[in-house]
């Protein structure tokens, strides 16, 4: 029976460490029928000679990628992939792994399954980001996770106006403002006591960053809105996406925010629930003296 992908790309964490891992899961790949690419730079610091590829050469050739690596090295991986709608799968050697949730130990049960047949796909919504300055386009991106509007390395409240589809919201003096996506939900935005968003909720969660004013909450929004987010007073201000993107701000620039026409497609294995994972993450349902709770 041949593999349910044929073709498949390995994207690591860059580190020698990986090493390892990455050549055990090209040598199982090949035994099950697949042809193995190599991302380039993943091929050089894992020390592999041989045939390595481009983010372009796998978006075109590739028919699904697996991540060896965290959560960062998937966010990478997504946003040079996602015009090219190549799957993913993420097996986890970071911290937490949201979006890597094939465990190492799992690794081979979990693919062999994959390239089986016996997975689900999930689709997961991005950001589509431009800074405009005037009428000139300084930037403009993509964002899995978040976009972040944020004071720089001044120490002093950033002043901002954001309206949805054109209306008033409301004018905030505040650390800045993170618009994440549903993926992007556990991740910054959490940690600003932002709402998690199940990944099929169409919705982004709006969250200020230490707001001047108590009344100010985090706020979910349709994804089909269009946030724009003008710098109205700053000494110093920028906007990153994804951890990735960076750009220093300047008073009157707009941060226009809608979601993209692209998505990300996550591939998983048997068993895979959204909800087992965040109670493993999150410690959710832990043991209370001796007795788990129900």
């Amino acid at each position: 029976m041949p593999p349910a992908f044929k073709r498949v790309a390995l994207i690591g964490k860059q580190t020698p460490e990986i090493a390892q891992s990455l050549r055990a899961l090209r040598d199982f790949l090949r035994t099950r029928g697949c042809e193995v690419m190599l991302e380039r730079d993943t091929a050089a610091s894992a020390g592999e000679g041989g045939t390595a590829a481009g983010y372009d050469a796998i978006g075109s050739g590739a028919d699904l990628a697996i991540v060896v690596g965290g959560d960062g090295t998937m966010l990478a991986a997504a946003r040079n992939l996602a015009r090219h709608r190549v799957p993913l799968a993420g097996i986890n050697l970071g911290r937490l792994g949201f979006m890597t949730d094939i465990a190492l130990h799992d690794m081979s049960q979990s693919v062999g399954a994959i390239l089986e047949g016996r997975h689900t796909v999930e689709e997961r919504a991005l950001i589509e980001a431009e800074i405009l300055r005037g009428t000139r386009s300084v930037l403009r991106t993509v964002a899995l996770n978040e976009a972040v509007l944020t004071k720089g390395s001044q120490a002093r409240l950033i002043e901002f106006k954001l309206t949805i589809d054109g209306e008033y919201v409301y004018r905030l003096r505040a650390d800045g403002v993170i618009v994440a996506t549903p993926t992007g939900s556990t991740a910054y935005a959490l940690s600003a006591q932002g709402p998690i968003l199940q990944p099929t909720v169409p919705a982004f969660a709006l969250v200020p960053l230490n707001p001047h004013v108590l009344s100010a909450r985090p706020v979910s929004v349709s994804d089909r809105s269009v946030i724009e987010i003008t710098l109205m007073h700053a000494v110093d201000a920028r906007a990153h996406f994804d951890g990735f993107a960076l750009t220093d701000l300047q008073e009157g620039d707009r941060l226009v925010l809608r979601r993209s026409a692209d998505s990300i497609r996550f591939v998983h294995p048997p068993g895979y629930s959204y909800f087992t994972m965040l109670r493993e993450k999150l410690r959710w349902s832990k043991a209370v003296g001796n007795k788990l709770e129900d």
